[in-house]
Formats: C-alpha cells, structure tokens, sequence
C-alpha cells in the first residue's frame, strides 16, 4: 500500500485514494525508464505533504508581503543555502514553479520581445523553450535554432559558432532533453563570448549528475544555470535558477513579480530535503551507477541490433531510432508499456516521420537506479526490450503479458520509496 497511508484520504474520497494506490502500485511493478521520470525519497514525499502547503509567502525571504513567515524563510534560506553548496554557485532561486517558467524567468531578465535567442532545435534534442515555434518563446523572441550531425548524432560546434557569428544572438541555451552525449560547457561559453551572449545551461535533465560528479559542471562557463528538482536530482516537481551575483537580481525579480505570486512552500521544503540528500557520498554513487547502468544497457541493446543515436551514452540518457526494426517509436513505447517497460516515443535526429508518430524511443537509468538496479540487470533489461519491440512487430500480445509478469517478478526483489 502507499506510504504514508492513506487513511483520511479513503474516508474522505475513496474513489480518489483507489486511483492513488492503483499509480503507486503500477509504479512499483514497472520498470520506469522515461529519462525525466524518478523515485523521491520517503523524506521528500512527507516534506511535499505537510501543511506548509497551506501558507502564501509572496516576495523573499526577510522582504514578503504576508505575515506569518516565521518558519516559511528559514525553510527557503535552507534551500537556497543546499543549493548553493551543492552546484558551487554565488545565487540560487529556488522559488520557480517548474522548469518551463524558470526558462521564461530567464528570458524576462535577460531580454526583450523580438530579441534574437538561440537553442538547440527540438527535432535534435532540445526543448520546447528554448526558442521552438510552437513554444511562447518561439512566438516572443527571434529564434534560432543549432543542429547536431547527421553522421554521429553530436554537436556541430563549427555550427553553433557559425550561427552566433551570423545571428549576435543575445541569450545562447545548451542543454536539451534528449542529449546522450557530456554538454561541452567550456566550448559553448568559448563563442558566446566571442558574440557577448549570455550563455544558459539547462541542466533539468543532467543536475544530479552534476551534483554527483557524473557530468562536468557548468558552473564558472555559464552565467545562468536553469534546472528542474526532480528527474536525475530526485527531488519534488520543482524548478531552481543558478547564476552569477551579476544576474541575481534579474532573475530574482523576474520570478517574483515577473512571472508568479507566492512560491509552493511544500515544494519549496521538498527541494531543501532533496539538496541535503545530494550532498551525502552514497548520492555521488547513485549518479555515478545510473550513468554506469546506462552505458551496459547502450552496449546489451546493440549487442541485440539496436540502433542508437549517437552510438551510444555518457549520462543517464538512451535515445533508440527503431526504423531498422521496422516499427515506429509510439506502437514501440505503447507496447513496452504493456510489457511493463515505461518509455515515451521520441523523434530523432533528422527524423521522417511526425512529432506525434516518430521514429524513436527515449530511455533512461535513473528511476531503475533509485530502485536498486546495477549493470548485473541491465542485459535482461535490454533482452526485454528486444522481446517486446520483436512482439509489437508480431502483434504478439501473449507475449508482452509474459514479459510483464518476468518485469514483476524482478522488482519485487527492489523496494520503492513510497510503497510496502
């Protein structure tokens, strides 16, 4: 059952509470490897749950526009303390809804409508806000947009520069959220300077990598740092800005006023429970194991004929182009997840076919690393995946069934924070 139980929520809506167990118990039975997705702490989960969600806190610490805040600003000086330590920065905000309204923060501080903004292009890897036409930030800013190479799946860095030289764009984003590969910080803030641009690293997919010394940090190449809470850093649903003290106010006042009213102080406890846990050595290990489970899963999956961009990976991150299994990545992922393998379907590299129809399947390591998983498992992992995707070929339901309840089996040997 859910931990912590449930029991006034089954007196008041049991209708409600039967649907939480039902998600609780799906995700105890599931191998979950969507590579944003993660198991909190029991820590976490009871900080997210107190009644702190009942408090406004508009404005900062010591400098708020409610009373009341007696217990409400040590708890966010807290965070903000863990978070600075944790990345080595000058300036932390820990106040952001998610991750979407933290890169908007960015761009309220650091530019104006119809500016020129440069990201990576989604169809690559990148994300939504970095400037893609169907993002405000796309609608807002004059966007431009990097690629990676046809041949290996990286970087073009001779583009990049190629592009900024041409373009003087006015904010550079590295990052993305389908990037297999180590971010080259250091050759990203080499032509930002050369074009006096301000370079952002979002590292919502890769911070707790980076906190645990599994992926070089970006810290001293970019000014402003922009990152989710949960994903690799397996905290709450959260959001965090990171810079320079150059840019702290900016970003400050674009959060608050800028774009939001009062911060979710649950959330807000949550983050600081999650930054405490990442500065223990036994989290170190955790980074280091998910990118070592992700780099056997890379070498079992092409060991049994898939085909991975780039080759293969650093972090925590594998991104399958299953044309040459002759099946598209959303009939793939819908019967991985029958088989008890959660995935999502993700365009790739210079795809041919639609958005919502590619041709590419995205996995990751950390929830299976949370759980206990090392690279002993990582071959029958991947002899599972190549069962269920030769089975959606086939149309072999039977066969998914079988491989769930193997699935099953398995992880009832793992405990999962949150279930018993």
């Amino acid at each position: 059952m859910h931990v912590p139980a449930l029991n006034a929520l089954t007196q008041a809506d049991q209708e409600l509470a039967g649907l939480i167990q039902g998600e609780a118990e799906r995700q105890h039975d599931t191998l979950r490897m969507i590579a944003s997705e993660n198991y909190v702490s029991q820590a976490v989960l009871e900080a997210t749950g107190t009644v702190l969600t009942n408090k406004y806190s508009e404005g900062y610490p010591g400098k708020r526009y409610y009373e009341g805040q007696k217990f409400i600003d040590p708890i966010e000086e807290l965070a903000i303390a863990r978070a600075k330590s944790v990345f080595g920065v000058d300036h932390a905000n820990v106040q952001p809804y998610s991750g979407s309204p933290a890169n908007l923060a960015v761009y309220m501080a650091l530019a104006k409508p119809g500016d020129t903004i440069m990201g990576m292009a989604l169809p690559m890897g990148g994300h939504l806000t970095h400037g893609w036409s169907v993002s405000a930030t796309g609608a807002w800013f004059r966007a431009v947009q990097y690629t990676v190479r046809r041949e290996d799946g990286r970087i073009d860095f001779d583009e990049v520069r190629d592009i900024a030289l041409r373009e003087r764009p006015k904010i550079i984003f590295s990052g993305g959220t389908a990037i297999p590969r180590t971010i080259d910080f250091p050759r990203f803030a080499e032509i930002a300077r050369e074009v006096d641009a301000v370079l952002v690293a979002d590292i919502a997919h890769i911070a707790g990598l980076i906190a645990g010394g599994a992926h070089p940090s970006p810290v001293g190449h970019a000014e402003v740092i922009s990152t989710t809470t949960h994903k690799t850093l397996r905290g709450p649903r959260g959001a965090m800005l990171m810079s320079d003290e150059k840019h702290a106010k900016a970003l400050d006042k674009a959060v608050f006023p800028g774009l939001q009213g009062g911060p979710h102080n649950h959330t807000t406890a949550g983050i600081a429970v999650a930054l405490g846990e990442a500065a223990k050595p036994e989290f170190r290990t955790y980074a280091h194991q998910i990118v070592a489970n992700a780099r056997a899963l890379a070498d079992a999956l092409i060991e049994r004929g898939f085909d991975l961009v780039s080759g293969g990976t650093d972090n925590h991150l594998i991104l399958l182009d299953l044309t040459n299994k002759g099946i598209g990545g959303k009939p793939a992922a819908r019967a991985l997840d029958r088989a008890g393998i959660e995935t999502n379907y993700n365009t790739v590299p210079y795809d041919t076919r639609k958005p919502f129809d590619p041709s590419g399947v995205r996995l990751g390591t950390p929830a299976l690393t949370t759980r206990g998983l090392t690279e002993a498992q990582m071959p029958q992992v991947a002899d599972w995946i190549s069962r269920a995707v030769d089975a959606a070929v086939k149309d072999d339901e039977p066969a998914l069934n079988t491989i769930a309840a193997e699935v099953r089996e398995l992880l009832a040997g793992y405990p999962m924070p949150g279930w018993h």
